[in-house]
């Protein structure tokens, strides 16, 4: 009798799955999303045939929160890199703005952003920084980085809580519910994602978030964006 038991036990370890999976119901599927309207003008698109070489960067990934995916990120961009950006948006800069009704129109309102914009040209070394950002989400199929943008803010400068969707597309936190906060240090980045994974297109609440007033000097960073679509 104890001889046959045994047998059994690799039996059970086989065939588990499969029965399991008979006796459970299927799990949802997750509806993808339609491919997004796209301005190709604004997109930092791939070269097929890229005629550059991008040196070595290694950094470190620290996942802060899973559901939303919050990673902090040591080292994104090089000293050198850093300089470069510094160096040509420069001459660039112009006042940001805020968008409204799904990006139809902007406005022009200090108490709520203040800071300045550039539009930074796609040199060499900011197409490393924009492959390097696409490699960062991995091997999915549709996701488009926009052209770079260098954020300045000067002594008072800040952005306040805000979420990165239009209005319709929900969330509904409100002020003073104070989450992390990642102190501004030279090269490294923060990465979120501010859509659930479910195909419903409904937004993170906890991705409320802000630009803190600065106390003192200038504050300059790099907003890069992508799209895509749930898989």
């Amino acid at each position: 009798m104890f001889t046959y038991l045994l047998a059994l036990v690799p039996f059970l370890l086989y065939f588990s799955d499969p029965i399991l999976q008979f006796f459970s119901p299927s799990p949802p599927q997750i509806r993808r999303l339609p491919r997004p309207q796209l301005n190709e003008d604004l997109l930092a698109l791939e070269s097929p045939t890229p005629n550059y070489t991008c040196p070595d960067n290694p950094y470190t990934i620290h996942v802060y929160s899973r559901a939303p995916l919050v990673i902090y990120i040591e080292n994104f961009l090089s000293p050198s890199e850093r300089t470069h950006l510094l160096e040509i948006s420069g001459p660039l800069y112009e006042k940001s703005t805020i968008t409204h009704n799904g990006g139809a129109t902007t406005s022009h309102n200090p108490a709520t952003r203040d800071s300045e914009v550039a539009l930074v040209p796609r040199t060499d070394a900011v197409r490393c920084v924009e492959d390097r950002a696409r490699a960062l989400q991995g091997w999915r199929d549709d996701v488009w980085i926009e052209r770079l943008r260098v954020q300045r803010y000067r002594a008072g400068g800040h952005y306040r809580h805000h979420f990165d969707w239009s209005s319709g597309r929900g969330g509904g936190a409100q002020e003073g519910k104070m989450g992390v906060v990642f102190k501004a240090v030279p090269g490294n980045a923060v990465y979120w994602e501010n859509f659930m994974a479910d195909g419903t297109g409904r937004g993170y609440e906890e991705t409320w978030h802000a630009g803190l007033p600065v106390r003192k000097g200038v504050k300059v960073g790099l907003n890069i964006w992508s799209a895509g679509r749930i898989e």
